[in-house]
């Protein structure tokens, strides 16, 4: 091709011959990296007329071509060049002028190759067009052929269209093979009508339409099951006096099989042979694969006894389609016969025909047999074009408990180059975990993790929660609970949130003594409104408890109790007591109040430390909302305890204002109980509490011989409370009237 472009330019200039010994534009390779350097190519001026050129001009311009093509790593052809700097460039006109200084001159070799070489249709066809709009050259009928021809396999089927319509403006003839390939093109795209058109279209404009334009029309029009017109045009084709041929009829059985045209694919194979047509094996290909997708196995054995009968060799597409025929009718030991007899024929079994017998020895429980030729399989190295039935294989062998023959059939999947999917450790996984084999399960789901194969995000079979939430729940138990959680935030990512392997591994955490860990599990449950289980919380609970973290753990049971779920008494009285001895009674008490209000009404004994505790550090007022929540549940609280430990303690007021809130309500407290009250008043110097608290119980009916009563009223008239000293006089001795008691009261009372 160089050689002839040299020719070429130096019909334009004699000098240039001189020069073509030496210089060959094959060896002036371009170089798309751009250099500092002026010489480079791109920046090389172009002669308008190369008659004016001087002879050390175009030198010294090969020269720079050829220095600059000494910088590419290697020297590729002049088309290759072309085509590369399309795919890197945009179709600009710099890049126009870039291929014009490549390639001074076009010829048929040269656009040919490029055409053929582009890397897509969009820039084969842009050039296409530049050449021929630039007179740099003139199309023919093979350029045309090859541009219709990559148009039509990229569905860019109107520009083909229109360049195929264009040829007679351009002096080009038609013929019938432009035809055929739209024709074609058009039916693989799917649009029959089109295609229908342009052979209407052809007998319009005076296009011999031969054999060959009514065989790809045929194919066209049955591949859409078009039975119909297939024979309207098989009969006018008669009409017109072209004989069908073999392929003919191959197509049209072909098509009416594949349309469940049983009968009218036999005539047609009559038909054949009544003209003398001997079949060959594509015919008895079709018909066998028609019969036995019609469910006439018989007929196809029939055909298949007949086509050796005439010494017509069966290939592998004859042995795998009765394979597969009878694998379809559970005729597995027919199959296995056949694949045999293929083999001791010298035929070697493809792809599909491993992909047909291996599901179907599967179902037979042929797992021996399963095993023997999945190894020759590998062995020769043939990766079936169905991967699922890989699936299959592990599915059957994990039914027979053959965990060794499982793997191995994941292992030959890594021989083969064939991806492996969460999917297939998935079904190895939840049998190993049935089987109790939970190391082996392990060990699988670690290449899982390293792998990232649960991550890919062309995989369509995942990882089940059949396998993984046992494989979990052993993990959690054996101290493993971070692996699992690596498994579960791999399963998140793929959008899986499964309630059980969260709830699971918050238990698997707290167990192990890691709490915090289970918590950020908890909330990721919670914030995606996943279901959260008792079971988790009280784990939870107790971890942090263990701990000696009771803050965290009344935080973890209020959770518990937001999200609908009811904490055991134990649960509770633990979470009670922790917070108590840590110190913190007003919590301890929120906890006893959130008891209350789930019915649970036990540990009295604590409840009545609580509230003792609240009273001794102030907190009265809390004290007796708390007592008055206890009585409306049911329980009542032992006061006059309180009341005890109130006075020896010291704490007179809390005492006092604890005896005014049981007097008001009429709470049941003992006569020994007001005595320690008044006592502890009066040794405190509270007279004048000691004097209310005294007439309130009188009033009551309570104490009136109170023993320290007349020094309480000394101790009134000391201080200058006569006036009260007065009314307790008259309280306490005045007996000789009724009424007097009653008014004496009274006076006490205002007092």
């Amino acid at each position: 091709m160089a050689s002839l472009a040299a020719s070429k330019r130096s019909q334009f200039n004699p000098n240039l011959s001189k020069l073509s010994s030496t210089i060959s534009l094959k060896s002036l390779s371009f170089c798309t990296s751009q250099s500092p350097n002026p010489s480079s190519n791109e920046e090389l001026p172009v002669s308008p007329n190369p008659d004016h050129e001087s002879s050390s001009a175009i030198t010294n311009r090969a020269a720079a071509l050829r220095r600059e093509g000494t910088r590419c790593k290697s020297q590729e052809k002049i088309e290759d060049t072309i085509c590369r700097m399309m795919a890197n460039r945009a179709w600009t006109t710099r890049l126009q002028n870039s291929i014009r200084n490549l390639v001074p001159s076009f010829d048929h070799e040269l656009v040919y190759n490029v055409l053929h070489s582009a890397k897509s249709s969009e820039h084969a066809l842009q050039f296409f067009r530049w050449v021929e709009r630039s007179n740099l050259f003139e199309h023919n009928r093979e350029t045309h052929h090859k541009i219709i021809e990559i148009l039509g396999r990229a569905s860019k089927l109107n520009h083909a269209r229109c360049i195929l319509l264009d040829m007679p403006k351009k002096g080009l003839e038609w013929d019938e093979d432009l035809w055929v390939m739209m024709i074609d093109s058009y039916g693989k795209a799917g649009i029959v009508q089109e295609s229908v058109k342009l052979f209407q279209k052809m007998e319009e404009l005076g296009v011999e339409c031969g054999i060959k334009s009514y065989d790809t029309l045929f194919k066209v029009i049955l591949r859409r099951g078009r039975y119909m017109m297939a024979k309207r045009y098989f009969n006018k084709m008669l009409s017109q006096g072209i004989e069908p041929t073999r392929h003919t009829y191959n197509i049209m059985i072909w098509g009416f099989f594949l349309s469940g045209k049983v009968e009218t694919a036999n005539r047609f194979f009559e038909d054949m042979k009544s003209r003398e047509i001997a079949p060959d094996v594509v015919t008895y290909n079709s018909l066998i694969n028609g019969y036995y997708r019609a469910n006439k196995i018989e007929e196809s054995e029939k055909y298949f006894v007949e086509m050796k009968g005439r010494n017509i060799e069966p290939t592998v597409i004859t042995y795998t389609t009765l394979i597969k025929g009878y694998v379809s009718v559970e005729r597995v030991d027919d199959a296995l016969r056949l694949f045999y007899e293929m083999k001791g024929f010298g035929i070697k079994p493809n792809a599909i025909t491993y992909s047909t017998l291996l599901p179907g020895l599967c179902v037979a429980e042929k797992m021996s047999e399963v095993r023997s030729v999945l190894k020759e399989m590998v062995d020769n190295f043939i990766a079936p074009k169905d991967n699922s039935i890989f699936m299959k294989l592990i599915l059957g062998q994990c039914k027979t408990g053959d965990l060794d023959a499982a793997e191995n059939v994941l292992k030959s999947m890594i021989r083969l180059s064939v991806p492996t999917e969460a999917g297939h450790y998935s079904v190895l996984i939840e049998n190993c975990c049935k089987a109790g084999d939970y190391d082996r399960a392990v060990k699988l789901l670690n290449k899982l993790i390293e792998k990232d194969i649960i991550l890919r995000p062309q995989s369509t079979l995942h990882l089940e929660a059949s396998a993984y939430n046992p494989l979990i729940e052993y993990l959690c138990s054996n101290g493993q609970t971070e692996k699992a959680e690596t498994l579960v935030r791999q399963l998140m990512k793929t959008g899986v949130q499964d309630p059980i392997a969260l709830n699971t591994l918050i238990r698997g955490h707290s167990q192990e003594g890691s709490p915090d860990s289970a918590f950020e599990l908890l909330k990721i449950t919670l914030r995606r409104k996943v279901d959260s289980e008792k079971s988790a919380y009280d784990s939870l609970v107790q971890s942090y408890l263990k701990k000696n973290e009771p803050a965290e753990a009344k935080v973890v049971l209020d959770s518990m109790v937001e999200n609908g779920h009811c904490p055991d008494s134990s649960l509770f009285r633990s979470v009670m007591e922790s917070l108590f001895e840590d110190g913190r009674v007003q919590t301890a008490s929120r906890v006893m109040m959130m008891m209350l209000e789930k019915g649970v009404t036990d540990h009295k004994d604590l409840i009545l430390k609580i509230l003792e505790a609240l009273f001794m550090r102030g907190h009265v007022e809390e004290a007796l909302g708390r007592i008055e929540v206890l009585m409306q549940s049911g329980v009542e609280p032992d006061l006059d305890s309180v009341l005890s430990v109130l006075c020896e303690k010291g704490k007179t007021i809390a005492a006092l204002k604890l005896l005014d809130y049981g007097l008001e309500r009429d709470y049941s407290i003992g006569a020994s109980s007001y005595e320690k009250v008044l006592d502890a008043l009066l040794a405190g110097g509270k007279t004048l509490n000691a004097y209310s608290a005294l007439c309130k119980v009188m009033g009551k009916g309570g104490v009136s011989d109170w023993i320290n009563c007349k020094d309480l009223i000394k101790s009134l008239n000391e201080e200058g409370h006569s006036k009260q000293a007065d009314v307790l006089s008259r309280m306490v001795v005045g007996k000789d009237k009724k009424g007097g008691g009653k008014k004496g009261a009274k006076k006490a009372a205002m007092a």
